[in-house]
């Protein structure tokens, strides 16, 4: 498929659903040694990339959340979520609608900061709620927080004056509402 050709409804057709949408699976384990490395070795032995991985512990400390994105597009997502259900450290996972879910990530940005374009730095960052976490005499370390358009948005901004050094973290998410 070439950029620009039109995608067509049902090459987006996987089983009897559309799956053309980011899926963000939250993935509760128990915290035990050897349970991501059991959960990820599902997503590669059935060819499914993660798009961002993210794992922390929870308000329980035997508990641990996963939360993982990756497209709906190439792979059905309900077979990996039934091999998921099987594995003993599993205790739930939910697929989270994007609309029914706040999803955050974080990123920090290593950019080239002169005297001369220094000003300009400081004022996207006060643009993207951004916040300088470190200055050198040739550089600022900006971490900046928000969903994955927001970072890429920033990125994009920096870019331009020389950016050193980026790291993201996965994306974490969360269901709106009482749930």
């Amino acid at each position: 498929m070439s950029a620009g050709e039109m995608v067509r409804l049902e090459d987006l057709q996987v089983g009897h659903t559309l799956s053309g949408r980011k899926h963000v699976l939250s993935i509760m384990v128990e915290n035990r040694p050897g349970v991501l490395a059991r959960v990820a070795g599902l997503f590669s032995r059935r060819g499914f990339n993660i798009d961002t991985l993210a794992v922390g512990p929870t308000d329980d400390p035997n508990i641990s959340r996963i939360t993982l994105t990756l497209d709906g597009a190439v792979h059905p997502i309900d077979q990996v979520t039934k091999q998921l259900h099987k594995l003993v450290n599993v205790l739930k996972i939910r697929d989270m609608e994007p609309q029914e879910t706040v999803a955050r990530e974080m990123a920090l940005f290593k950019v080239s900061a002169a005297v001369e374009n220094r000003a300009e730095i400081v004022q996207f960052a006060e643009i993207f709620r951004a916040k300088i976490v470190d200055v050198s005499r040739r550089a600022l370390i900006v971490e900046v927080t928000g969903s994955h358009d927001k970072i890429e948005a920033f990125e994009s901004m920096l870019r331009p004056h020389g950016l050193l050094e980026m790291v993201r973290t996965g994306e974490v998410a969360l269901a709106r509402g009482g749930d």
